[in-house]
């Protein structure tokens, strides 16, 4: 099982490196994270270890690039800082798992083998249909390759919609991902959000359209 392990903090890489080889992994280091997208671009790795505070790239932009360039190695990020928004940072842009230091060695190696049990699968870190594009990380929609102005709930559903592009998902479905349980099934809004989505996507020329199915749901689909 091949690692690559990208850690600036020297002792921290050394140990590391000598307990994942004591437990027969083949490991490779980076001390930072210019080293570590070259290392990660040009070699197949079965997991990538990478820490969030890194000299040059930091982690976050690390992995995006990885996951933009097609790399699709399980990204386990290890980092100082527990809070929320970072571990939001860190899997918004592509990573599988995250760890925050100190931990126990016992934790990383479990949790590196739930990563290679799991395998290798594409998970684009930015959604695209047609000439509509959509950063998680960055917040961001773009349509034609021009900003497209969102409210929170319209971009939640939007994503919802992408992660699921070509297929036809039910309000129900869409109301426990979007929202929240306690919103009752027969409520409306779903619908009244689909049309404010429709009203900024639809545009003339547009590539991109929501479908409706009579009794069934929504689907976001190329025009």
């Amino acid at each position: 099982m091949r690692v690559l392990l990208v850690e600036d903090e020297f002792k921290m890489a050394r140990a590391l490196r000598r307990g994942l080889e004591q437990e027969g992994y083949a490991v490779d280091t980076a001390l930072d994270g210019h080293d570590g997208l070259h290392r990660a671009t040009e070699w197949d790795y079965d997991v990538i270890v990478l820490d969030v505070m890194l000299p040059g790239l930091d982690g976050v932009e690390v992995c995006r690039r990885l996951r933009q360039a097609g790399r699709w190695a399980p990204v386990l990020m290890l980092t100082a800082r527990d809070g929320v928004g970072d571990r939001i940072s860190g899997l918004d842009a592509g990573a599988d798992d995250y760890l925050v230091k100190p931990f126990a060695f016992e934790e990383l190696l479990a949790r590196l083998r739930a990563q290679v049990r799991r395998g290798v699968r594409e998970r684009p870190a930015v959604l695209t249909v047609a000439d509509l594009a959509l950063d998680p990380a960055a917040h961001a929609v773009t349509l034609s390759g021009r900003p497209l102005p969102l409210s929170a709930r319209e971009f939640a559903l939007l994503e919802f919609l992408m992660r699921h592009a070509g297929e036809v998902v039910g309000r129900t479905a869409i109301l426990e991902h979007v929202w929240d349980y306690n919103y009752d099934g027969l409520s409306n809004v779903v619908d009244v959000y689909v049309g404010y989505l429709r009203r900024k996507l639809e545009q003339p020329g547009g590539q991109v359209r929501i479908r409706t199915v009579r009794g069934v749901g929504y689907g976001l689909e190329p025009a």
